[in-house]
Order: structure tokens, then C-alpha cells, then sequence
């Protein structure tokens, strides 16, 4: 605290690891003109003497003890004296939160960590406050900017200084409005503490008994040799006997350790021969820091202006940094692609099997080493939230025994009042009675006034320790947010080495393939090699899963609908191609995880009651995220259906089909087990999917008679109750898309309008892909036979799971147009592989697997709905109309032909018959 930091010579007259002797007279006016650099030296140092209430049965009690803080790593040490050369243990503040007790004894208060708590009690209630406003200044320092290491102090100070004073000063002063600065209390904690007596020997340790007994010698043979030369003990003032000798002997073992009592054994700890010469350094206190006396009085304008160039200084600072951080990114991009030049052009230069090989193989290690990358971030960032965690419920602590004390305060409050009030009456309306003798009188009043002046000190204290506890709420409050900042950053580091990790990968395998494809069926050793490459490459993930370690590959067998994410080909090639393609598929997830999927989280978040808007049209296309997309397809539904929609009529058609089995029931009940075999939901035997869609299929044959059912459907209903979950929802969303967005006839016994769409998306095609459209049509490729079922099921068989609620998505909201859109923009999406295959069974078995191959769903819908325009309405119906008009002339063309074939055949037979009746009457006469 600034207040506190003005009058605490005590604690920062010696700075470990320097000798006072050698530093340089004329730098003290320069530091008695800078109040930053002064209160910066005074906070070095904080250290004194505490009571810790420990032990076990009997002995258990107050025992004194030295505490002495570490800047460097966020710990409070403490040995039974200031000489004592090894710490007893040591307490870690970084994660540790203050409490003070106004109902106990004054001067208590505790030092909460995850392992453990610690209570201590000082001299006195100034003291407690001052030592609890200086650990969470430490905390705070700590947490905001960790220290600079002690080599070169000054330089570390001139380097830092205006920034970490400045926010170190903001703390102060936000802290400032929850409790006013403590002064420094004079001879109780600092350098001047340590000339106190030393404590009794009741107070030796049990439990670090091999640590007594070490500091115990150190002090005989410092004493000792002392004696003999006539010198100070060594180490008083030699430059090596600070803070750096303190590193040559760390902890045996980390107190905060989980699992582990934090005194169970002896340890040796920092070398704190620094508290050996607390004694000499604080005799020369006064000559050696005069500026750290009371009374040093601040220029409030130039205080102003150095504030003002600082916040500049900070500024400019940070804008530097990005300006790094941006070179250095841009150089390791740079570096990255030249590197990956190199391998392609070695791999290209390769003249034998072998040397490609090799190359694989050091591909191979240097996927190892991402995943040891993405390993060890993933530890961290599992310990971060443990951290985070555990912060969060010492947050809801602390705030509600704040509300209790407050409560506690406020019912104090009402009895002071009450208690004022009836002394007023007695002294202003005496009772009738007889009068109390004078001494009596005045007895009962000093009681009184007793009374009101204890009861005035409780509730001074409690006001106390409110303001404290608001501090340190505030305080925590900050640093877990810092915490989760920084969880935030490292999430976003870990998902993009996952998102290399996997395009790495996905390149390996690629080329496992490609050299599988060049060697074809040869039988070499080579070849060998190169199907063991391949099956290990296939099984990584189930090792993977099986190990105990961090998963590295980030695919999982199943997606979040219960899609399998790597379906299960029977064919070799086709499984390392569908490994290649849920690598792709991840990476762009993780890659597009911070840059469009969180801003558009937030975005539906903060999107209320929904309204059809231009706004709304916009975020279906880009996609509904998983958490809101089943009450948003819920209200696109009820938009479409509403007018149809009664309440009880899912109910009474499921009550119509238990009286009567419809016709349709038996195809319904074949076409349930060929339902999405790909999809955990309808090939567990024990899920409960497979019959919500049979009555889901059922209730709409009767829903609908004229259709009944057709096969499609039950694709259809399978991917509303996915999403859904509820069968009369899935049940309302089947009709819409039967009933209201696709067109009639869609799925009639003709399938007119089905047949008169795929006409019309062979005119959009050669409006815009003509050149797919004339290689195709050399070829003689019949897109129908592709673009039939996209149009009939909305892609349900077609598109990964992620990409295809996407399309529905908009297709819920928009209508069949998104379909055309989408058709289109697979197209052109795989254009040039398409143009490369000069076959027309190639082509077709292409065509057969070419929607699973994409990946990027954000390109995807780039082209849908930018590359595709214009693409109105209008022109699509016209389009409709026309071909209609078409195809129904052709088949009424065709009902003529058949009428016409039926004629002559009536007319054939009935000649026949005339001619069999004339030979059987021939034959009669004879």
C-alpha cells in the first residue's frame, strides 16, 4: 500500500544479495527524488515475527516464528529464529487467500491453500492489517508481473519500474477504497524485528527436528568463529551471502504438494543468511536509506506529470511488444513454409523408394514431437482450470461469510441503537422511583458507558474486517480472471498445434496413400513396409484411446449426433481415405474455433426472442451452434406449420394407428434397420431411437394418406429427431418439409416435382459451371443419377453431419432454394478434381464418395451463397414452370403411347381369338 509503503524502512533496508557498503552515495538523491523507486526498494523486503498455532494433542499451541518473504517465487518462509539458516517450511501465496476473525482474538487471522490452512496471530490488530496488506500486494505483484531475477536489481528496476509501479499503483489505490493504508508498525516486522529476543526453546519444532538441529550447529560455529577472529559472524555483509545463496540449497519438497501433510519432514531450505545479518544491517539502518523516514513529502504536479509520461511510456510499451509478437509470428510462418518447401522439394528430388521413406519417417518424428507439444499443454491447461477451479469456490467462501458478517454487523448495529436509545430515556425519564444514591448512579452510567464503548470497538472491528474481506474478494476476483485469461490463451495454443498436429497427419497419410497408389500391387520389401505404415497409421487412434496418457489425436470415434466420424470401410484404401478426411475436418474446426465459432456463439447468444430478420437469415447460414439449435429448428418449425398445428393430434394419430395397422407399416418397418447405419442412435440395440421413428413415420402416414409413406422419409424424421429429441417435434418438422417448404408432388407415387428439380438443376449447372457441364457431357455422365437422393433427403446420406445441420439450418428457414445452392457449390467446391478424371466410369465412382471428401464447411457456404450469386426466386420458379410443362407433355405423350400400345394389343388378341373360333368351327364341319 502506498501509505504503508511510506513508512516501512524497516522491511527493505537490506536488500539481499547486495552489500550496503558498496553502493553508491550519489545515487541517494536521485532515489529520495523518486517515490517509485523508493517504495519499489521498500517492498523487497517483508519479514518479522508471528505466532503459527500448530501441533498435535498436548502440545498443540501459539509458537513463535520468523516469516520471511520470497518475491521471486511467491513464498512465505518461516524458521524458529531470524539466525536460523534453513526455513522449517514455507507457505505458497500465489494460490493462497486471507481471512481475519473480528469475533476472535485480536491479531488472528489465517492463510488459506488448496492443502492446507495456516493460522497466525501477530502482536497486534496494526500489525495482523499491515502484514495482510502487504502479502496481497506480493500476491498481486506476483500474479501481474512475475519479478525479474536478482543478477542486476537496478537494471531490473530501471527496466521495469514506471510500468510495474503503475500498476501496481492502481492496485493500491483500488484497494485504498475497501481499506485505508496501514503504517509501517515500528521494531514489530522488518530488519528492526529481527533484533528482538530470541524465542524460548519450547518453541524448537518436533516436527523439523533434524532442521533445528542443523540451524542449531550453524549458529555454534558462526559464534565460534566470531569468538576467535574477532569479526562478525561470516555472511554479514559479504555481496554472496543474500538472496543467491538461498538458490544453491532449494526445498527438499514442495509443502503445497497434493497428497502430502505440508510439515511431515525435515527439509533443507533457502540459505537465509540474509537473516543472520538483520541484526548488523539494521544498526546502520538510518544512514544507509534516510529517504524511507516519515515525513517525505511528494510533488503532487510533477508526481502528475511522471504519471502521465508512465501511462505513455506503458502505451508505447505494449504497442512494441505486439509489434514483436507480430514479427515473430510472421517469422515463424515463414520459417514453417520454407521448411515445408524443403521436405516437398526433397521428397520430389528423391530418386529411390528408400530415400522417400526416410523422409516419411522424419515426418513421422516430427509428429511425435507436436504431440509431446500438445501434451504438455494440455497438462498445463488442465492445471490452470484446477487452479481456476478451486480460486472460484474460495471466491464463494469468502463472499458468503462476508454476508454473514455483515448480517452479524447489521444486528450489532440495531442492539447499539436500541441499547443508545434506553440510555437516553433513563437519563431524560427517569422511572418513578426512589432515587439511586450519587455513587450508584454514576456506577450504572460508567457501566453503561462501558458497555456502548465495547459494543462501539466490536463494531469498529467487524467494520474492520469487512472492508478486509471486500479487499481480498476484490483482489481474488482479479487474479481469476487474469488466470482464466491466461487458461483462455493457452486453450487457444493448444487448439492450434492440434489443428497442425492433425493437418501433419493428414499430410503423412496423403502420402502413404499416393506412394500406395504408385507401387501398386508389387510385392517388394518396400511395398511391405508401406502396408505396415499404413495399418499402424489406421490404428493410432485406437492406441491412442488406450493409453493413459493425454489423447493426442483429437478424433473421437463418434460425432456430437452419433455419427461414426471415420466410417467403417471394408476397403483398405477407402478406410485411409476417410482417416484423411476426419483429420481435415478437425483441423478446420480447431483452426476456425477462436475465429468464427466463438464470435458466433456469442452473437446467438445475445440474440433474444427470435423474429424472422435479415440479422436471423444471415446467422442461420453461417450455422445454429449445437447448444441452440433445437429451440431454433422448434420455431422455424411452428413458423412453417402453425396453421396446421392442433394440440393432442400427434397423439390421436398414434391412437388411430394402435386400433389399425396401416398399409404402409410393413415398408416402414423394412426401411427402419437401413436407417443411418453409420449412426450409433439406430444400430444400438437398446436405444429407444428406432421406435420413436417408426411412430413418427406411422402418425404421418395417417397424417398424410395421399403420400402415406415413401422411402426417404424415415432419413428425413431420423435427422428432426436427432436434433430434436422429441417425437412430436420430429413429427411437425417432417411435415413441414413435406407439406409446406418442398413443392407438391415432391414425394408422390410419380415423384414429379423431384424429377422437374433435377432438370432444373442441370440448367443452373451449365449457367454456372459450363465447363464441368461440357466435360461431363463428353463423357456422357448422367448427374441424375448422383443428384436424385441429395434433393429427395436433403443431403441426409450425403454431407458429414457437421456440414449437413447446416444446410438444414438455412433450409428450414429458407426452402428449397438453399438446396439448389448447396448442389451447386459441391460442385464447384470439387470442380478440378472432377475435370481431372477423363473416364466415365471414373467419374461415376468418383462422384459415388465426392461429398464426403469435403471438409471445409466455411468454403463450403462461401460458395453456396457469394460465389452462386445472383440466384433469385423468380428464376427458379420460372425454371420449375417451364420444365413442368415439359415433362408433363412427355408424359402424357407417353400415357398416349401406352394407350395406343393397350389398343392394338385388345385389338391383336381379340383377332387371335376370332381366328382360334373359326378353325374350331372348321375343324367341326370336317
Amino acid at each position: 500500500m502506498e501509505g504503508a509503503g511510506e513508512n516501512a524502512p524497516e522491511s527493505s533496508s537490506s536488500v539481499p544479495g547486495s552489500d550496503e557498503s558498496s553502493r553508491d552515495p550519489q545515487a541517494l538523491p536521485l532515489e529520495e527524488e523518486s517515490g517509485d523507486c523508493a517504495r519499489s526498494l521498500e517492498a523487497k523486503k517483508l519479514c518479522g515475527y508471528l505466532s503459527k498455532f500448530g501441533g498435535k494433542g498436548p502440545i498443540r499451541g501459539w509458537k513463535s516464528r520468523w516469516f520471511f518473504y520470497d518475491e521471486r517465487k511467491c513464498q512465505l518462509y518461516y524458521s524458529r529464529t531470524a539466525q536460523d539458516a534453513n526455513p522449517l517450511d514455507s507457505i505458497d501465496l500465489s494460490s493462497a487467500v486471507f481471512d481475519c476473525k473480528a469475533d476472535g482474538e485480536e491479531g488472528i487471522f489465517e492463510i488459506k491453500t488448496p492443502s492446507r490452512v495456516m493460522t497466525l496471530k501477530a502482536a497486534t490488530k496494526q500489525v495482523m492489517l499491515y502484514w495482510l496488506q502487504q502479502l496481497q500486494m506480493k500476491r498481486w505483484e506476483f500474479h501481474n508481473s512475475p519479478p525479474a531475477p536478482p543478477a542486476a536489481p537496478d537494471a531490473a528496476l530501471a527496466g521495469n519500474g514506471p510500468a510495474l509501479h503503475l500498476e501496481l499503483g492502481q492496485e493500491e489505490a483500488e484497494l485504498e477504497e475497501f481499506l485505508c493504508p496501514v503504517k509501517t508498525p515500528p521494531g514489530l516486522v522488518g530488519v528492526a524485528a529481527a533484533l528482538q529476543p530470541f524465542p524460548a526453546l519450547q518453541n524448537i519444532s518436533l516436527k523439523h527436528l533434524g532442521t533445528e538441529i542443523q540451524n542449531t550447529m550453524h549458529n555454534i560455529r558462526g559464534n565460534k568463529q566470531a569468538q576467535a577472529t574477532g569479526h562478525e559472524p561470516p555472511g554479514e555483509d559479504s555481496p554472496q551471502s543474500g538472496e543467491p545463496q538461498r538458490e544453491e540449497q532449494p526445498l527438499a519438497s514442495d509443502p503445497t504438494t497434493p497428497g502430502r501433510e505440508p510439515e511431515d519432514s525435515p527439509k533443507p531450505g533457502p540459505k537465509s543468511s540474509l537473516t543472520i545479518s538483520f541484526v548488523q544491517k539494521a544498526k546502520r539502518q538510518n544512514n544507509t536509506f534516510p529517504f524511507f523516514s516519515e515525513g517525505i513529502t511528494w510533488n503532487r504536479t510533477a508526481q502528475e506529470k511522471v504519471a502521465a509520461l508512465e501511462q505513455q511510456v506503458l502505451m508505447l510499451t505494449k504497442e512494441l511488444k505486439s509489434q514483436k509478437e507480430l514479427v515473430k509470428i510472421l517469422h515463424k510462418a515463414l520459417e514453417a513454409a520454407q521448411q515445408e518447401k524443403r521436405a516437398s522439394s526433397a521428397y520430389l528430388a528423391a530418386a529411390e523408394d528408400k530415400d522417400r521413406l526416410e523422409l516419411v519417417r522424419h515426418k513421422v518424428r516430427q509428429i511425435a514431437e507436436l504431440g509431446r507439444r500438445v501434451e504438455a499443454l494440455e497438462q498445463e491447461r488442465e492445471s490452470l482450470a484446477h487452479t481456476a477451479s478451486l480460486r472460484e469456490q474460495e471466491v464463494q467462501e469468502l463472499q458468503q461469510h462476508v454476508q454473514l458478517l455483515m448480517d452479524k454487523n447489521y444486528a450489532k448495529q440495531q442492539v447499539i441503537c436500541k441499547l443508545s436509545e434506553k440510555v437516553t430515556q433513563d437519563f431524560t425519564h427517569p422511572p418513578d422511583q426512589s432515587p439511586l444514591p450519587p455513587d450508584a448512579a454514576d456506577r450504572d452510567f460508567l457501566s453503561q458507558q462501558e458497555k456502548i464503548e465495547h459494543l462501539k470497538d466490536d463494531m469498529e472491528a467487524y467494520r474492520t474486517q469487512n472492508r478486509f474481506l471486500n479487499s481480498e474478494i476484490h483482489q481474488v476476483t482479479k487474479i481469476w480472471r487474469k488466470v482464466a485469461e491466461k487458461e483462455k490463451a493457452l486453450l487457444t495454443k493448444c487448439a492450434y498445434l492440434q489443428a497442425r498436429n492433425c493437418q501433419v497427419e493428414s499430410k503423412y497419410l496423403a502420402g502413404l496413400r499416393r506412394l500406395q497408389e504408385a507401387l501398386g500391387d508389387e510385392t517388394s520389401e518396400c511395398s511391405e513396409l508401406l502396408r505396415q505404415l499404413v495399418q499402424e497409421a489406421l490404428q493410432w487412434e485406437a492406441g491412442e484411446a488406450s493409453s493413459d496418457s493425454i489423447e493426442l489425436s483429437p478424433i473421437s470415434k463418434y460425432d456430437e449426433y452419433g455419427f461414426l466420424t471415420v466410417p467403417d470401410y471394408e476397403v483398405e484404401d477407402l478406410k485411409l481415405l476417410a482417416k484423411i478426411q476426419a483429420l481435415e475436418v478437425r483441423s478446420h474446426h480447431l483452426l476456425g474455433l477462436e475465429a468464427v465459432d466463438r464470435p458466433l456463439r456469442e452473437r446467438w447468444a445475445a440474440l433474444g426472442e427470435l423474429v424472422p430478420s435479415a440479422e436471423l437469415k444471415q446467422l442461420l447460414r453461417a450455422g445454429v451452434p449445437r447448444e441452440h439449435r433445437p429451440r431454433v429448428w422448434r420455431w422455424l418449425v411452428h413458423l412453417r406449420v402453425q396453421h396446421l398445428h392442433t394440440p393432442g393430434c400427434y397423439q390421436e394419430l398414434l391412437s388411430r394407428g394402435r386400433a389399425r395397422e396401416h398399409p404402409a407399416a410393413r415398408q416402414i418397418e423394412l426401411d427402419l434397420n437401413r436407417t443411418f447405419p453409420n449412426n450409433k442412435h439406430f444400430t444400438c440395440p437398446t436405444s429407444s431411437f428406432p421406435d420413436k421413428l417408426r411412430r413418427v413415420l406411422l402418425a404421418f402416414s395417417w397424417q398424410n394418406p395421399t403420400i402415406g409413406y415413401c422411402q426417404g422419409l424415415n432419413r428425413l424424421a431420423a435427422i428432426a429427431l436427432l436434433v430434436l429429441e422429441e417425437e412430436e417435434s420430429a413429427f411437425w418438422c417432417l411435415v413441414a418439409i413435406v407439406e409446406t417448404i418442398m413443392p407438391t408432388d415432391y414425394y408422390s407415387n410419380t415423384l414429379t416435382a423431384s424429377q422437374v428439380d433435377q432438370r432444373v438443376l442441370q440448367d443452373l449447372l451449365s449457367e454456372k459451371l459450363p465447363r464441368l457441364m461440357a466435360h461431363l457431357g463428353q463423357h456422357h455422365v448422367d448427374l441424375s443419377l448422383i443428384t436424385f437422393n441429395w434433393f429427395l433427403v436433403v443431403f441426409a446420406d450425403s454431407l458429414i453431419s457437421n456440414i449437413l445441420l447446416r444446410v438444414w439450418d438455412a433450409f428450414l428457414y429458407e426452402g428449397t432454394k438453399v438446396v439448389f445452392r448447396y448442389a451447386l457449390a459441391v460442385f464447384k467446391y470439387n470442380e478440378k478434381e472432377i475435370l481431372r478424371l477423363h473416364n466415365g466410369l471414373e467419374i461415376y465412382q468418383y462422384l459415388r464418395f465426392f461429398t464426403k471428401t469435403i471438409s471445409n464447411s466455411r468454403k463450403l457456404m462461401n460458395i453456396a451463397f457469394n460465389d452462386m450469386n445472383p440466384f433469385r426466386m423468380k428464376q427458379l420458379q420460372q425454371l420449375r414452370m417451364v420444365h413442368r410443362e415439359r415433362l408433363e407433355a412427355e408424359l402424357r405423350e407417353l400415357e398416349q403411347l401406352k394407350a395406343e400400345y393397350m389398343e392394338r394389343r385388345t385389338s391383336q388378341r381379340r383377332a387371335m381369338s376370332e381366328g382360334c373360333a373359326s378353325e374350331d368351327e372348321v375343324e367341326g364341319e370336317a
